[in-house]
């Protein structure tokens, strides 16, 4: 029995051996020098050079044809309210919730919670719509973000 430890104790230690052989040639390996290659500035392999490029317009045209399918959520908010939990749970069929909202007073469009319109309800062929009236310019909607 002592033959077969004492067997099995020599080949754990050869496989340590080969390890610690194959790990230090590994590291002489990486340690070595590498034959120099030639330098290029990095932004040559990265970026494509611009003139290259079709004209504005029609590279206009192709970027944005890549977003055009992407889906986005549009809300139209007639109005907010805050209440509490306790009268959350006390509203049935028939309740009239307040809202902040005045009757006649455009309702706000957002896409993906940002106001980008204002609209008003209309009704076409039994279903609702919204009639944008107003739409919220870029630099507007910079200075509402810089004003919340």
């Amino acid at each position: 029995m002592t033959d077969n430890t004492s067997s099995s104790d020599a080949m754990a230690e050869d496989d340590w051996a080969a390890a610690l052989a194959e790990q230090t040639l590994a590291e002489q390996a990486t340690q070595a020098p590498a034959a120099p290659v030639a330098a290029a500035p990095a932004g040559t392999q990265v970026f494509q050079p611009l003139q290259d490029r079709a004209p504005a317009s029609a590279a206009g045209a192709l970027d944005i044809s890549r977003v055009l399918d992407v889906p986005v959520q549009l809300t139209a908010e007639i109005g907010r309210t805050r209440i509490t939990i306790k009268n959350l749970l006390q509203l049935s069929q028939g309740s009239v919730v307040e809202l902040d909202g005045l009757a006649g007073q455009p309702l706000d469009v957002l896409i993906n919670g940002y106001l980008i319109a204002q609209g008003e309800v209309v009704v076409v062929n039994d279903k609702y719509g919204i009639r944008l009236t107003d739409i919220i310019t870029p630099s507007e909607r910079m200075q509402k973000l810089a004003r919340a």
